[in-house]
C-alpha cells in the first residue's frame, strides 16, 4: 500500500514537472531568441541555446532610454490609477444590484448585460471622448475609454456577492446600526479579497498591455505608454523593411529586426512576471471561491 502511494506521488510529481517545463519553455525560448545574433537567428532559426550571443537588440531598444523609462513610468501610473478606479467603480455598481431589496435591480443588471452585446462603435465613441469630454492628449485618455468599466467584471463581482456573502450577515450588521457604506467597506470587501485580487490582476493586465488608446487618442509623444512606444518601434522597423531605398536598405540589413521583436516581448512581460507572485495566493483562491457554490 505504501509503495503504491509512493509510485502515485512520483508519477504526479513527474507530470507536474513536465507541465511546468512546457509552460516555461516558450518564455525561455523568447529570452534565448532575444539574445541571439540576428544572422544566426535567420540561418538556424529559434533555439533554446543560442549559437552566438548578442545583446544588440537590447542596445538598440534602449538607445532612446529616456523615452523608454518615461513610458514605463507612465504605464505603471496608468495601471495603478486605472485599476484602483476600475475596481472601485465595479464594486460600487455590483454591490447594489446584488442586494434583493434594490428596486429594479434586474433592469440595471440587464442594462449591464446589454452593453456586452452592443456598443456605439468606434467612430461615435471617438467623437464623444474627443469632442464632448475633451480627453484627447490627456492621461485620462489612457484610463477611461474601454477599460475603466467592464460589464463582464461587474457581472462576475455581482455573482460573487450573491453567492458568497450571506444575507444574514448583512442583516446582522444593519441591526447593529451599520449603514450601507460601512457594511460594504468594513464587512463585504474584507470577505471579498480573493475576488478583488483576481479582478485587480485581470484589470491591471488590461491596462498594462493596452496600446489602442494611445493609438486613438494620443498624438503627444510624451504621453506614450511603454506598450505604445514598443509598438511604434515595431511599426518603424516594418516600414523600413518595406523601403527600397539603397541607404535605408543597408541600414535595415544591419538591424536585428527579429531579435528586437523578441526583446520587446521580454521587456513587456517581465513586470507582469515580477508582480504576479504577490497576487498568486489571492488569484488561485478567487478562482476556487468563484467556482464552488453552496
Amino acid at each position: 500500500m505504501v509503495s503504491n502511494n509512493k509510485v502515485e506521488q512520483v508519477v504526479l510529481h513527474t507530470i507536474f514537472i513536465l507541465l511546468c517545463i512546457i509552460a516555461a519553455a516558450p518564455f525561455l525560448l523568447l529570452i534565448s531568441s532575444s539574445i541571439t545574433e540576428e544572422s544566426t537567428l535567420l540561418q538556424y532559426g529559434y533555439s533554446f541555446f543560442p549559437k552566438k550571443v548578442s545583446f544588440y537588440a537590447y542596445e538598440y531598444l534602449f538607445q532612446s532610454g529616456g523615452k523608454i523609462i518615461r513610458g514605463l513610468g507612465l504605464s505603471v501610473l496608468v495601471t495603478i490609477v486605472g485599476t484602483a478606479c476600475s475596481i472601485l467603480m465595479t464594486v460600487m455598481f455590483a454591490y447594489p444590484i446584488s442586494r434583493k431589496e434594490l428596486p429594479h435591480r434586474n433592469l440595471f443588471s440587464f442594462l449591464v448585460f446589454f452593453t456586452m452585446l452592443f456598443n456605439g462603435g468606434l467612430v461615435p465613441t471617438y467623437m464623444m471622448y474627443t469632442q464632448i469630454f475633451h480627453i484627447k492628449n490627456t492621461i485620462w485618455a489612457l484610463i477611461i475609454p474601454s477599460l475603466l468599466m467592464n460589464a463582464f467584471y461587474i457581472i462576475m463581482m455581482r455573482s460573487f456577492f450573491v453567492s458568497n456573502i450571506p444575507d444574514s450577515l448583512i442583516e446582522a450588521a444593519r441591526i447593529d446600526g451599520a449603514g450601507e457604506f460601512r457594511i460594504l467597506f468594513r464587512i463585504v470587501l474584507p470577505l471579498s479579497k480573493p475576488m478583488l485580487a483576481t479582478l485587480a490582476l485581470m484589470v491591471g493586465l488590461g491596462y498594462w498591455n493596452d496600446w489602442m488608446n494611445s493609438l486613438y487618442y494620443i498624438t503627444d509623444d510624451s504621453l506614450y505608454t511603454l506598450q505604445a512606444i514598443l509598438n511604434n518601434i515595431i511599426t518603424s522597423i516594418t516600414f523600413l523593411q518595406s523601403s527600397t531605398m539603397g541607404s535605408v536598405a543597408s541600414a535595415v540589413a544591419a538591424m536585428p529586426s527579429t531579435g528586437i521583436r523578441m526583446a520587446i516581448a521580454v521587456v513587456g512581460v517581465i513586470p507582469v512576471l515580477v508582480i504576479y507572485p504577490f497576487f498568486q495566493k489571492y488569484f488561485v483562491k478567487g478562482i476556487v471561491v468563484g467556482g464552488v457554490k453552496g
